[in-house]
């Protein structure tokens, strides 16, 4: 079976301040944790038929994402409220999380 190319596109990027109601932890460096700066709200990325992880795209996110990305490349399809060929997914980034949509590319 051949695989097909996925398309992945960021829907939105979560602030942190709203997941922790103001009170932002602070990183190791003591700054306090901002908005994912690895993309930016509507970026796309395109997951060719080999299945490598596109240029640019934050390596932990891609983890998170892969097995997503897999179903779709081979056909599958998930659940019945998503459009066939589309899957709604995010990073487990707790502290500034990004959702993503993906499409298969036929």
């Amino acid at each position: 079976m051949a695989r097909s190319r996925v398309r992945i596109k960021v829907l939105k990027r979560v602030d942190p301040s709203v997941i922790f109601d103001g009170d932002v932890p602070t990183s190791p460096s003591g700054n306090k944790y901002t908005i994912c700066t690895a993309y930016q709200d509507d970026s796309e990325f395109i997951v060719e038929s080999d299945g490598a992880m596109p240029e640019g795209f934050c390596n932990w996110a891609w983890r998170d994402v892969y097995k997503d990305v897999a179903v779709l490349a081979y056909g599958g399809n998930f659940y019945p409220w998503v459009e066939k060929g589309t899957a709604i997914t995010c990073c487990t980034d707790g502290i500034r999380p990004v959702s993503f949509i993906m499409e298969r590319l036929e």
